[in-house]
């Protein structure tokens, strides 16, 4: 074993970058990697999403719980691992070309206050959370908070807004929230939760959010609220003077769960880069819709011959995900390092369901 400073922890290194950093006995990498600052891929950190996915090039781990859909058998005995359920028992290497020094962005622990609520659809609600004001909270467009319970349980969401957009001496963050019915922390959210009221948070989270390092077209895929790190990711290309090619997908069941759509459009006028393809899956004929039908990651399929030179980001149902992963890389030649996904995982997916 390598000789660190603490004689109960394993030395990870990933490739091709080179960087290392120390896991402590009993810690999962994917943790011990966001303590070190180092930006490993991921999403949900509970081993259901498979967005941590790594190859292991050597050394041994062992996995705690996890989901068969995010890492099959089959993918372990091949020599895959999830870091955020993997502990390491020897030194270890892993490839991950997604790694990024994310240290400028400490995860924080904050009391935030509830600013507005506001229906954008029957089952969707615009959260505002005013943050404290002597505090500096910095995050990457498109990462995620989870707020902390009063029994210590969690729930994530995405920031609906750039970090450009938060105010001078009122800062404040945008989540969208989707009911789900008989959900502890929604049911709040749509009963119970007023103004004012004070909640706690930690983050930031995630490892989706733009790499500004590409001149790469970009494709981007939202299924329902999927939509929120999406809207921060085009006010931050549209701050930033980004004028790369992108082109959203956005999907829904009904029209009416495309709950911006007046938004996108607006933004089609400001960014002539920028392109925008609604798809309805389940519309009803008084819905009255004309355009595109069926399933959201499809309608790319049909209009990319060949992702190659592509950068695809995808936000939403871990089944649309997952869907959009597997078949853009092996059907469109989409470089599985230039998928970049947060899949939204509920309760009931993280414990199989």
């Amino acid at each position: 074993m390598t000789t660190t400073a603490d004689e109960s922890a394993f030395q990870i290194t990933v490739q091709p970058s080179g960087r290392s950093f120390a896991a402590p006995a009993g810690q999962s990498i994917l943790s011990a990697a966001i303590s070190s600052g180092v930006g490993l891929p991921y999403g949900c950190k509970d081993g259901a999403c498979g967005s941590c996915k790594c190859k292991k090039l050597s050394g041994s781990v062992t996995h705690g719980a996890h989901q068969q859909k995010a890492l099959s058998d089959a993918e372990e005995a091949a020599g895959f691992i999830l870091t955020c359920c993997a502990q390491a028992q020897t030194d270890v290497v892993i490839e991950s070309r997604q790694v990024t020094d994310e240290s400028s962005y400490p995860i924080r622990k904050l009391p935030v206050r509830v600013a507005a609520l506001h229906p954008l659809a029957h089952d969707v609600m615009q959260l505002r959370l005013q943050l404290p004001a002597a505090d500096t909270f910095r995050y990457h467009a498109g990462q995620y908070i989870e707020f902390i319970l009063k029994d210590g349980a969690r729930r994530a969401y995405s920031m609906a807004c750039a970090p450009h957009t938060q105010q001078a001496g009122a800062p404040a963050v945008e989540l969208h929230i989707r009911h789900m019915a008989g959900g502890r922390f929604t049911d709040h959210v749509f009963g119970a939760m007023k103004e004012k009221e004070i909640l706690r948070v930690e983050g930031p989270f995630g490892s989706f959010f733009l790499r500004e390092d590409s001149d790469k077209p970009m494709v981007f895929v939202a299924s329902g609220t999927g939509f929120a790190p999406i809207k921060a990711l085009i006010e931050h290309l549209q701050h930033k003077g980004l004028t790369r090619p992108a082109v959203l997908y956005w999907g829904g069941r009904r029209p009416r769960d495309l709950y911006m759509d007046a938004w996108v459009r607006e933004r089609l006028a400001e960014l002539p880069q920028l392109s925008y393809v609604p798809v309805v899956s389940d519309a009803l004929p008084e819905d009255g819709w004309t355009g595109r039908t069926g399933f959201v990651h499809q309608a790319v399929l049909d209009d990319f011959a060949d992702l190659s030179g592509h950068q695809v980001y995808a936000c939403g149902a871990p089944v649309v995900v997952d869907a959009a992963r597997s078949s853009y890389s092996a059907q469109r030649g989409l470089p599985p390092e230039e998928f970049y996904a947060d899949a939204f995982t509920s309760e009931a997916d993280k414990h199989g369901a």
